[in-house]
């Protein structure tokens, strides 16, 4: 069928070339503008628009831009990971469907992932759902769970959702949207929100237990200080009730071995922040 995809980030690609792969005709994609990078300012663009572009595909940056996909024909939206709320006109102009990695209604929002780990969740999943004008309130057309064990990080756990999403969105699109667009089955339970994390979240707090700054340090972006620096804790193991990093990166520096950078600092006991 003919499509208008909406999506930005790096986990939004993959269900893009599957699409794509699935022979789909993706007649417009719509992301967010070009950002600078780096000393020298040069715009870079979201990855979705690199892979779009490498596909030969047309994109775009202004969301009202799903007017003119469907002048060109297309039949449906597929959103992954936007980053915009959709207004309400372009929902009416056609229907959409989001791809969100959740079990819904649990973890309705921004950070889905981060917020399964960080409250210990053993499972999560991804479903294909109608959009709506409301936060990720609409009903469902399909939906998979996976599981999140002790030490699956983030990265680990959008990879393993990535897979099952694209599957899913396949299958659900395998079919003309008339077929099934009214078919979506109205989610059930409690209603939680996954909202964006704060900075303040991802410093390391060494008077909580072990587990949660373990969580902490498996989203990504985990930091401590010491000696007056910061220092990043990239990966760590949870051993005998304590946070052991195996993966640190000193300020300006890159990342390095724990041990190495230990042999270096020669942090006295009481400096080693839960690691033995």
């Amino acid at each position: 069928m003919k499509l208008v995809f909406l999506g930005t980030p790096d986990m939004a690609v993959p269900p893009l070339r599957a699409l794509a792969d699935a022979g789909h005709e993706i007649v417009r994609v719509i992301t967010r503008v070009d950002k600078k990078r780096g000393r020298g300012g040069a715009l870079s663009p979201s990855p979705v628009k690199a892979a779009a572009l490498e596909l030969g595909l047309t994109v775009s940056h202004d969301p009202d831009d799903v007017l003119d996909a469907v002048a060109d024909g297309a039949e449906l939206g597929v959103v992954v990971a936007y980053g915009r709320i959709i207004k309400p006109h372009l929902l009416e102009a056609v229907p959409m469907v989001n791809l969100h990695y959740s079990l819904l209604p649990r973890w309705r929002g921004a950070a889905p992932v981060e917020r399964a780990i960080l409250a210990g969740d053993v499972e999560t999943g991804v479903g294909v759902m109608r959009l709506e004008e409301g936060l990720d309130t609409g009903g469902l057309y399909a939906e998979e769970r996976v599981s999140i064990g002790d030490d699956t990080t983030a990265d680990d756990l959008r990879a393993e959702l990535s897979v099952v999403g694209c599957r899913l969105l396949v299958d659900v699109l395998s079919e003309p949207v008339d077929a099934w667009i009214d078919d979506a089955v109205a989610q059930t339970g409690e209603t939680i929100y996954a909202s964006k994390l704060g900075k303040s979240e991802f410093e390391l707090d060494w008077s909580r237990p072990a587990v949660e700054n373990h969580r902490v340090i498996r989203i990504g972006g985990a930091w401590t200080t010491f000696r007056g620096k910061r220092l990043k804790i990239i990966a760590a193991d949870l051993v005998d009730g304590q946070v052991r990093p195996t993966t640190v990166q000193p300020e300006g520096k890159g990342p390095m071995e724990f041990d190495a950078w230990r042999n270096g600092a020669q942090p006295a006991a009481d400096e080693l922040f839960g690691a033995s």
